[in-house]
């Protein structure tokens, strides 16, 4: 789909249910939605962007929450879409946010998964992944993994997820280029309190016990401080609640969706 002049790949999980748009977080594409769609089917038909940089839309950046947010914006005005639920993962869930501060008409109520009103220091110790440098191409997946892992990675299936074979070379490859994921994180770091604050609509704000981007404190200042606001925390769960425990992630969703 052609959106503000450029390429958007999109995976829509089609379905007769009402329509939620999910976006991803940094290093991710639209297709990780699978298994929430599956269990949000039929009732709910998820839309998952992939956003600029990332899986199969074409271009790089500017990368910046304005451009996010815009982007957003003119895919649900091109379905002609809105207001819509709207889940989303880390970075992606501050564009959400930012949407609904911004675009109240097109957004009906947020599930925020582990992402702060502020991602930068000193509330979040290490905001950046740095992946300068990282292999981007390898023979084949297994060796791209290894590749990946031995830059510190315990587990690369995340980052693999958005990999995929290359057919002119027989190997396998990144979809996204390391260097538009520095600038990206970069840009993404800051205080976003204003969007945050800016909408009223429900929201449900998702933080993993071990999460190194929202820590305790912050998350439950974010839900005193912003009315129709719930915080659930997950035990044993990391930054990627959709991963590490992705049935009660699937049943916390498709309850907070089913009171709306």
């Amino acid at each position: 789909m052609t959106l503000r002049g450029r390429r958007f790949a999109l995976t829509d999980f089609g379905g007769p249910g009402d329509p939620v748009l999910a976006l991803h977080g940094h290093f991710g594409r639209g297709r990780m939605y699978a298994p929430l769609a599956a269990a949000l089917a039929p009732e709910r038909r998820v839309i998952a962007l992939d956003q600029r940089g990332h899986g199969l839309t074409g271009g790089g950046g500017p990368f910046t929450l304005d451009e996010y947010v815009a982007d957003a914006a003119a895919l649900l005005r091109e379905l002609h879409l809105g207001p819509v639920p709207v889940v989303a993962h880390s970075t992606g869930a501050v564009g959400a946010y930012a949407l609904a501060a911004r675009h109240p008409d097109l957004v009906s109520a947020l599930v925020v998964e582990d992402i702060g009103a502020v991602t930068d220091r000193p509330v979040v110790s290490h905001p950046v992944l740095d992946v300068s440098g990282w292999p981007t191409w390898a023979v084949d997946r297994e060796k791209l993994r290894a590749d990946i892992e031995s830059r510190g990675i315990a587990d690369a299936s995340y980052f693999l997820d958005s990999a995929e074979r290359d057919p002119q070379t027989g190997g396998w490859r990144l979809l996204f280029e390391p260097s538009h994921m520095m600038a990206s994180q970069q840009a993404m770091c800051g205080d976003f309190w204003d969007d945050w604050l800016g909408s009223s609509c429900p929201a449900l704000l998702m933080r993993g016990e071990h999460s190194s981007l929202l820590p305790p404190g912050h998350a439950h200042e974010m839900a005193t401080r912003r009315p129709n606001t719930r915080l659930r925390e997950f035990a044993g769960c990391g930054h990627w609640i959709h991963d590490d425990a992705p049935r009660p992630y699937a049943r916390a969703v498709r309850s907070f969706l089913s009171l709306l």
